[in-house]
């Protein structure tokens, strides 16, 4: 494998070299869980899954951490709202994202640490920055110090006159660049404590301490939405770095889902809920729709937009499952050379999408010669380069074999009478007549065994097999 990873930060394509020969690790900035999780949310999970799996594929060792961001103020606000505890708000949505996350089989994270789980480790981290002389503590706030890290921008492109945090304005800010790293307790809010008294952390440092701790000062690959370069990511890095972490190697950013050109979210009302579209297509199929695109582009939600990329899946779908009922079994194969290239090209999926077409349209044209083990060769390539997307739909959290049992009953009842007049031609010694009868049903692919209790019938392995 040559992967090449678009690495945001040197903004240049670069080979995936890992720290440590045959591990990688990888931080996924998780879900602030302030409301249910809608297909925006969900894209970056689809997206950087894409890329474990094409890691795993390869035999590495992967450690994947996926954070849940589970004390903000925008869970404060909405749950003081709801009149519901923060606590209870927040572990609530949290079950929302991992059904969501489970329901389009994204594969499980190797830890999903909370903020609120991690308080010790942030202390530290900025005990660090306060003696390195990069953070300092004002009226039992904490913050850190842009002007004192030369680098600062380096990820966003972003100059120190432009930079606005966002925040609220505070007295105790040496300069409105500065962004908080701890906030100090408000009167009805959770608390944890600290050197500086009472408080709660920033969003920022909740993503350093946690990244430190489960990968280490430095690890191969940071993700998370284009929407998070600036300011958190920006301001990870320098936290992390001034601290004298290593951090991230490599940074990988997904875009947005988008309507009518603007980025999905709740402030926008434009909203649609993982739970709502999964009345419209099935979860395999949604997944499909929100990997489809390369990862670094907008993908601009319509409904048309949907079912093209359902329809897309199904002329897939119904390629394996065809040679599945031909031929009884459809292994797993090896993907191929062009789709293993379109990956290792930045997770070029309509590249790869480009070449599984390819080979099912092969395939199809093997089914309708006659080549059954070909056309099956070339189904196990399919289901590889599926899997590779999350998608096979062989795989057992997305194949249900169909109810054939009003099939089997109708079945029985022909195959009763074809049964039931073989033995009156056997009765009658109508040998010639029995014999046509039994031929008959072994043509249909059904064998029939005489026993002491009469005549018993199966489906025979030939059975549904066109030639």
């Amino acid at each position: 494998m040559t992967l090449r990873l678009f690495d945001t930060d040197t903004r240049t394509l670069r080979e995936f070299i890992p720290l440590v020969p045959g591990r990688a690790s990888v931080y996924l900035c998780g879900a602030t869980v302030q409301g249910q999780p809608h297909i925006g949310h969900v894209r970056s999970g689809v997206a950087f899954d894409v890329l474990r799996r094409w890691l795993l594929a390869h035999d590495y060792d992967v450690r994947f951490i996926r954070n849940v961001t589970d004390i903000d103020d925008k869970i404060l606000n909405k749950a003081a709202e709801a009149g519901r505890p923060w606590w209870e708000w927040a572990a609530t949505h949290e079950r929302a994202f991992d059904k969501a996350y489970e329901t389009l089989g994204v594969l499980a994270p190797s830890a999903e640490p909370r903020a609120t789980g991690h308080i010790t480790q942030m202390v530290e981290l900025m005990e660090r920055l306060i003696q390195r002389g990069h953070a300092y503590a004002a009226d039992g706030d904490v913050y850190f110090d842009v002007l004192s890290w030369p680098n600062y921008g380096e990820l966003s492109g972003h100059k120190l006159d432009d930079v606005h945090q966002g925040e609220t304005p505070t007295r105790g800010k040496r300069d409105s660049r500065d962004f908080t790293l701890w906030k100090a307790a408000k009167p009805g809010e959770p608390s944890w404590p600290s050197p500086w008294g009472p408080g709660r952390p920033g969003w920022h440092l909740e993503c350093s301490a946690m990244a430190e701790f489960y990968l280490g000062p430095e690890f191969d690959i940071h993700c998370g939405g284009m929407d998070l370069i600036f300011p958190h990511h920006e301001n990870e890095i320098a936290q992390s770095k001034a601290a004298g972490d290593g951090f991230a190697r490599y940074w990988l950013h997904n875009g947005w889902v988008t309507m009518g050109g603007e980025k999905m979210s709740k402030s926008l009302g434009n909203v649609l809920s993982v739970p709502n579209v999964l009345t419209r297509v099935r979860p395999v199929e949604l997944r499909f729709y929100l990997g489809s695109a390369h990862y670094r582009s907008m993908l601009e939600y319509s409904d048309k937009a949907l079912d093209d990329a359902v329809a897309s899946y199904q002329r897939i779908e119904a390629f394996v499952t065809r040679v599945l009922d031909r031929s009884g079994e459809v292994p797993i194969g090896k993907w191929t050379d062009a789709f293993a290239a379109a990956i290792d090209d930045d997770l070029a999926v309509p590249k790869a999408l480009a070449e599984i077409h390819h080979v099912v349209h092969e395939g199809n044209r093997a089914l309708e010669s006659g080549a059954v083990e070909t056309a099956v060769e070339l189904a196990g390539q399919v289901r590889a380069m599926l899997a590779i997307l999350g998608v096979d739909p062989l795989d057992e959290q997305w194949y249900t074999p169909a109810d054939n049992s009003a099939a089997i009953d109708a079945l029985d009842v022909l195959v009763g009478t074809e049964l039931e007049r073989r033995a009156n031609a056997r009765a009658e010694k109508n040998w010639a007549e029995a014999d046509a009868a039994r031929d008959r049903l072994i043509a249909a692919g059904i064998e029939v065994t005489d026993t002491p209790q009469g005549p018993e019938w199966s489906l025979g392995a030939s059975s549904g097999k066109a030639n």
